[in-house]
C-alpha cells in the first residue's frame, strides 16, 4: 500500500459527503450521454452479411433471434489464433449472467469473431460460456464496421511503433498468448456496435471501441473503488488472464 491519509470518522463522511456530489454529477452526465446513444440517426444496413452459428449460416437480421436489437461485440480471436485474446477472454466472462435480463428488454447479445466457428465453439467450451459466438471469416463484417484490417494495413502503423518502442507491452503479451505474432494478432480489433430491426430492414445505430468499451469490464469499476485501485501502472492490463489461468501463475 502507497502512504495515505489516517483520519478521523468525521473528517471521512466530510470527505465522503463532498466525493457523493461528484458521483452524482457524474451518474448525470451518464444519464444524458444515454439519452445522446438513444438519439442517434439509424443507418440502414444495406450489405448482405453472412455468418456461420452453431446452427449453420445466419443472415445478419437472423442473428437478432427475433428481437428488435442486437448487440455486437466483437471479440479478437483472428483465423491464425490459436485462442481468444486474453484481455476479450476477460470481457467475456461478465457476458452470461446478462444475457436473461437483455432479452427480457427486448435486446440480443453475441460475440461475432473472424476465427473459424469450430475454433470459436471450442475455444468457449473451454472457458465454460454459453453466450451465441458467430464467425464472420467469409465476410467484410468486421472490415466494414471498423474492426478487423489486413495484416499488410496493420503492419504499416505497428511497424513504426515497434521500431520507437511505442507499443505497449500487453499486445506483444497478447499476440504470443494468442499464439500468433503481433502483427496478424493486432489484424483484429475489439469493438461493440449495435443494430436494430424494423421489419426486413437492419440499421446501424451505435458504435464503441478502445477505453468505450469498458462499461463491459465488470472488474474495473469495482477496481476503481478500491483503496489501490487499478494498480497497473505502466503496466496497462499486463496482468490480465484467462480466468483458468490465474492459478498457474
Amino acid at each position: 500500500m502507497a502512504d495515505h491519509k489516517i483520519g478521523t470518522r468525521a473528517e471521512w463522511l466530510a470527505a465522503t459527503a463532498d466525493l457523493l456530489e461528484g458521483e452524482k454529477d457524474l451518474i448525470r452526465v451518464g444519464d444524458e450521454l444515454a439519452w445522446k446513444r438513444q438519439e442517434l440517426p439509424w443507418v440502414p444496413v444495406e450489405k448482405e452479411y453472412r455468418f456461420q452459428t452453431a446452427d449453420g449460416r445466419r443472415s445478419l437480421a437472423e442473428l437478432f433471434d427475433g428481437r428488435s436489437q442486437l448487440v455486437v461485440y466483437h471479440f479478437m480471436f483472428g483465423p491464425g489464433y490459436t485462442a481468444g485474446c486474453p484481455t476479450n477472454s476477460s470481457i467475456a466472462d461478465s457476458f452470461d449472467g446478462v444475457l436473461p435480463h437483455l432479452r427480457a428488454r427486448d435486446v440480443t447479445m453475441i460475440c461475432v469473431s473472424r476465427a473459424p466457428v469450430e475454433k470459436l465453439l471450442a475455444y468457449r467450451q473451454r472457458m465454460g460460456w454459453g453466450f451465441p459466438w458467430v464467425s464472420a471469416g467469409e465476410s467484410d463484417f468486421n472490415a466494414d464496421f471498423g474492426v478487423s484490417s489486413t495484416e499488410e494495413a496493420t503492419r504499416g502503423w505497428v511497424t513504426p511503433m515497434l521500431e520507437a518502442g511505442s507499443l505497449p507491452p500487453i499486445a506483444a503479451q497478447n499476440a504470443s498468448a494468442t499464439g500468433t505474432d503481433i502483427v496478424s494478432y493486432l489484424a483484429e480489433g475489439f469493438g461493440v456496435n449495435v443494430f436494430a430491426r424494423e421489419g426486413n430492414t437492419v440499421y446501424h445505430c451505435y458504435s464503441s471501441s478502445a477505453r468505450g468499451v469498458e462499461f463491459l469490464m465488470g472488474y474495473y469499476p469495482i477496481l476503481d473503488r478500491t483503496p489501490k485501485g487499478r494498480d497497473e501502472g505502466d503496466a496497462f492490463q499486463t496482468w490480465l488472464r484467462r480466468h483458468d489461468e490465474y492459478d498457474s501463475q
